[in-house]
């Protein structure tokens, strides 16, 4: 061997790279024992047989031979293998936990929690069925592949989760109805619904031998083979009734129950509203024609998307502190400095007016919005309207989910009051306010211009309610329930 120094072409003259060369390159390079010594050393200290090759100027085949004779076990690139939580995900799974729970626990999306209780894999942009099917979303191309049916267990063993019986389950079944154990006490042994054990007795039996857990399964197995013909697809009469009914601007719900009317006696001709949806949106499971799609009411081409449960979009960017984590003494009105605010609105909600009541006296504040009713503008009317009361009349503000309020962090800030909102669509949870603002739609009626009243206008106002007798106040006024807590004790 010689050693040959090679410019860079990139960076010529400044760089250079030592290359080992072999005056014969047909012949295979031979190793010592040194040598292999040597890069079992670098191997224990970076893991990888290609790197501790390549760190030596080994051949990386030949180093791949020792590290799998030695019963050794490179680590390979960096995020090659499988997630370190889906042995994590399957456990918690089989122990009946939910899937967005799991997929919660273990850190992963929702969307790969479905796939792995799918049995679908990834790679290099491609997506592997169980049933064979390989979609390369790069090439835009999907393929079938025949499974080597050696390779994984068989489809009448393999559990497919914690809400299907499995093999072992239906051998108990087995042995406690050959017991005489009925079958409510069959389903509390096995922590299952009743109705369960009496469909798999009723569907799985054989006629002339009973229940036979391994038939039960196979049974049950080739019910669930997938991908199966849809449905609209096999059955040409009654693609034909759904196309028709469909051409009359009929919905999917109204054709699926109306199919029972008309045929009362033929069970073939059912179908459910979901799976005409199906047929209509999803092109793999087609059987109705594209052009039907015009006929949907909601015109829509495409579904549109829904969110798991859990899963509400914030309301805004600053989390909310919700009502039911309102301190106990600002619920029974027992400390003063507690407000209530809401806006009402003018004439085809143009402009509106913020209306803000304290809990314990009733008193009522009216805050004029001068520009508009967008949340800066709201935030910096309320900051002006709280910034002269007293310290101890500052305590905290409840209000709805409106859009108004998306700055109330920074409303905080200003005026040192915490800010609780109420659930949606529960106006009584701000009573007060409520009540108050039914008042002041004498003065402000529904469907006026709210920007022609200027701050006078609104003070005066509010100084007619504040100086009525409240009933609930043993017929003291608003305003003199704040004098008293405005005077020195």
């Amino acid at each position: 061997r010689v050693l040959a120094v090679v410019a860079t072409p990139r960076l010529l003259g400044v760089a250079t790279t030592v290359v080992r060369l072999s005056r014969d390159s047909s012949r295979p390079v031979r190793y010592g024992l040194d040598q292999k010594k040597a890069f079992f050393e670098v191997f224990d200290r970076v893991g990888s047989t290609t790197a501790a090759a390549r760190e030596l100027g080994f051949n990386a085949a030949t180093c791949a031979g020792w590290v799998r004779k030695a019963g050794l076990k490179s680590r390979g690139k960096t995020g090659i293998g499988p997630h370190p939580g889906r042995e994590e995900f399957f456990r918690l799974r089989g122990a009946g936990v939910g899937r967005g729970e799991a997929a919660k626990t273990v850190g992963v999306h929702i969307r790969t929690a479905r796939d792995w209780d799918r049995g679908i894999r990834r790679s290099n942009n491609r997506r592997f069925y169980p049933d064979g099917r390989v979609i390369d979303y790069k090439q835009g191309v999907t393929t079938f592949h025949s499974p080597d049916p050696g390779s994984r267990p068989s489809a009448a063993e393999k559990p497919i989760g914690p809400r299907f019986l499995s093999l072992q389950e239906r051998e108990l079944i087995r042995d406690l109805s050959a017991a005489g154990t009925s079958m409510r006490a069959i389903a509390q042994a096995m922590g299952r619904a009743p109705s369960t054990i009496s469909r798999e007795l009723g569907r799985n039996s054989d006629p002339r031998f009973g229940y036979l857990p391994h038939g039960a399964q196979r049974q049950a197995a080739a019910r669930r083979a997938r991908p199966k013909a849809a449905k609209l697809v096999a059955d040409p009469a009654l693609r034909q009734y759904v196309q028709d009914k469909l051409g009359l601007e009929w919905s999917p719900e109204q054709i699926s129950h109306r199919l029972v009317t008309d045929f009362p006696d033929d069970q073939e001709m059912r179908v459910s509203h979901e799976t005409i949806y199906q047929s209509l949106y999803l092109q793999a499971r087609g059987g109705l024609k594209r052009e039907i799609q015009a006929a949907l009411r909601s015109g829509r081409a495409r579904r549109r998307p829904r969110q798991e449960p859990g899963q509400r979009q914030p309301r805004f960017t600053d989390p909310m502190v919700m009502i039911s984590e309102r301190p106990p003494e600002i619920e029974d009105r027992a400390v003063p400095g507690h407000w209530e605010g809401d806006l009402i609105t003018g004439a085809l909600n143009q402009s509106a007016i913020a209306t803000l009541v304290e809990r314990t006296t009733r008193y009522v504040m009216l805050v004029h919005l001068t520009a508009d009713h967008g949340a800066e503008a709201v935030r910096d009317g309320l900051v002006a309207a709280m910034k002269d009361l007293p310290a101890h009349l500052r305590g905290s503000l409840t209000w709805d989910q409106g859009a108004e309020m998306a700055a109330h962090k920074s409303f905080s800030l200003a005026t040192d009051m915490d800010v609780y909102f109420c659930d949606p669509a529960s106006p009584w949870q701000r009573g007060s306010n409520e009540n108050t603002n039914g008042l002041l739609r004498q003065y402000f009626p529904k469907g006026t211009d709210l920007s022609v009243y200027g701050p006078e206008d609104l003070e005066l106002v509010a100084q007619k309610l504040n100086g009525r007798p409240r009933k609930t106040l043993g017929w003291e006024t608003p305003a003199e329930r704040l004098r008293d807590l405005l005077l020195p004790t």
